[in-house]
């Protein structure tokens, strides 16, 4: 008999693959691997739309005792797995959907609606269990009936916590029926198996969140093994491309960007499948509520935030400390907690190796352009009307005046020293960031004899033309514009069609006391359908 907190049974994974699935049924096997261990406790934080609750369902499915999910694991790759048989419908599953239960229960009685609702599904599916005055202890007799553990899966765990955020009693309260569950080590090595949570953010480092602490953790900045489950590898989308018909780069170039330790490009698997479904690149994720308060993060007066997004938006990456951040949405000291929550949230794709950040595709791009110009900040608001202008004046061919911003950018960067063609190409970056309204911009593109540096492609209905731009250190922009020539640059954008323009940029260090060291040149073409 199946409940609806205790043993939901397989419905919710059978209705996702009655539609296209991507088999991350991998993820058992690493829980699998957990259960009866001092490990047994796992707790996953994800941003919104990246599939946590699918895998939640999964995990019902494949260790829910009161039904038979042969049927639907059968053909996918777990089922090659050792342990497979012997963990498949084997035990009791407790699975609370916190973002339903809020939806259920009034705020203050939450915590009692899932105890004595679970309780009651226990004793009609054990009629003979011994109902006592503790939860945990009416558990334990349940598990001495039937001679096995609980499994428990929590989704959206956090919820209630973010949710009552200007109610500490509450907060404690749901915190304290987790301690109940998984803080005694003698009570969880007797009831649980194993336990699963899924959350936005990771637990906090207060101790606030102590009752959760002995879980582990994977996150948006350390997954490890689970890094593959993050979202879709890139092997996975390419095979959803070609099944589909549907063009793998743009796919690529929208929702790729994410990377991990172990794990391939790994991109969002809500766009991607919504790409696919609706025949169109467009920036799903971003319309949902997690990007409602994106404007109110990066609007924050800390010291070089400003600046900061902007260089993001441009597609330069850059540096973070994600280690004082307090793992919640409203205790900010400075720039980097801000950047840390961002990455959680997946607005910013984090590389463990290098501790540098990025704006990790095109859909989450234009949503940071969108929300850049609702920023009150004046420096802000100055930085995007003099990128904005530069891209008139690049347009128009207003050499002089492309020349004069690029070189204001250098000098406002008094920080940044470059003596080479890849250092210039993050001035360039910068002083272009507010592009992503009109182009699509491309580094290192293939093209005729070698790879251009970088090109702004016009998006879709867009009027302006586009743009390769040449870079060179210690040289001059002439002869920038005669490499894109001998090196049939535009070729990169064949079939492009409409009117292109070559733009050399050199930097000349040695250049005489007085004299400019930046230098442009622009050149119009036809380009070729």
């Amino acid at each position: 008999m199946m409940g609806t907190y205790l043993n939901p049974g397989n419905s919710g994974f059978s209705r996702i693959r009655n539609s296209v699935y991507v088999d991350k049924s991998g993820l058992i096997r690493l829980v699998n691997q957990t259960l009866d261990t001092p490990r047994c406790l796992t707790c996953i934080s994800r941003p919104r739309r990246f599939g946590k609750s699918f895998a939640a369902k999964m995990l019902c499915a494949y260790y829910d005792k009161t039904c038979d999910s042969a049927q639907l694991f059968g053909d996918l790759s777990i089922a090659c797995d050792a342990g497979y048989r012997e963990h498949l419908n084997q035990y009791d599953v407790i699975y609370l959907d916190m973002t339903g239960i809020i939806g259920e229960a009034a705020a203050g009685d939450r915590v009692a609606y899932v105890k004595r609702t679970v309780v009651r599904e226990l004793k009609e599916q054990y009629p003979q269990m011994e109902v006592v005055e503790g939860f945990v202890a009416t558990l334990a007799n349940a598990v001495e009936i039937t001679g096995n553990k609980f499994i428990m899966i929590i989704d959206e765990w956090d919820a209630p916590i973010r949710e009552a955020g200007n109610r500490p009693d509450l907060q404690r309260e749901y915190l304290e029926f987790l301690r109940s569950l998984f803080k005694n080590s003698g009570t969880t090595d007797k009831i649980f198996a194993g336990a699963y949570m899924t959350g936005i953010l990771p637990i906090k480092k207060d101790g606030s969140q102590s009752a959760i602490s002995d879980f582990e953790e994977y996150s948006m900045i350390k997954p490890r093994q689970f890094g593959q489950y993050v979202g879709f590898t890139e092997g996975e989308v390419k095979r959803l491309c070609q099944d589909a018909g549907v063009d793998f780069a743009q796919m690529k170039q929208w929702y790729d960007g994410y990377r991990f330790r172990k794990a391939e490009s790994i991109y969002n698997p809500n766009s991607v499948m919504k790409a696919i479904q609706n025949e169109d690149f467009d920036s799903y994720w971003t319309q949902t509520s997690a990007a409602e308060s994106l404007m109110g993060y990066i609007n924050l007066d800390f010291d070089g935030l400003g600046r900061t997004v902007a260089e993001l938006i441009g597609g330069v990456e850059a540096n973070v400390d994600t280690y004082g951040f307090s793992n919640d949405l409203v205790t900010f000291r400075n720039r980097d907690d801000v950047l840390t929550l961002l990455i959680h949230l997946g607005y910013l794709a984090y590389d463990e190796e290098t501790r540098k950040v990025r704006i990790p595709n095109e859909e989450i791009r234009l949503e940071f352009a969108k929300a850049i110009r609702q920023v009150k900040r004046d420096d802000t608001l100055r930085r995007v009307r003099e990128s904005e202008q530069l891209i008139a004046d690049t347009v128009h061919g207003e050499e002089e005046a492309v020349a004069r911003q690029i070189e204001r950018i250098h000098a406002e960067e008094a920080s940044l020293y470059y003596n080479n063609e890849q250092a210039l190409r993050s001035v360039i970056k910068r002083a272009y960031f507010s592009y992503g309204d009109e182009y699509m911009m491309f580094e290192e593109l293939p093209s005729g004899a070698g790879y251009a540096d970088i090109v702004y492609l016009p998006k879709k209905g867009s009027m302006l033309p586009a743009l390769v731009v040449e870079l060179k250190w210690n040289k001059s922009a002439e002869g920038a514009i005669r490499q894109i020539h001998e090196k049939r640059y535009p070729k990169a954008i064949e079939g492009y069609g409409g009117e292109i323009l070559l733009v050399g940029i050199s930097y000349s260090k040695e250049a005489p006391a007085g004299r400019r060291q930046h230098h442009c040149r622009i050149e119009r073409v036809e380009g070729k359908g």
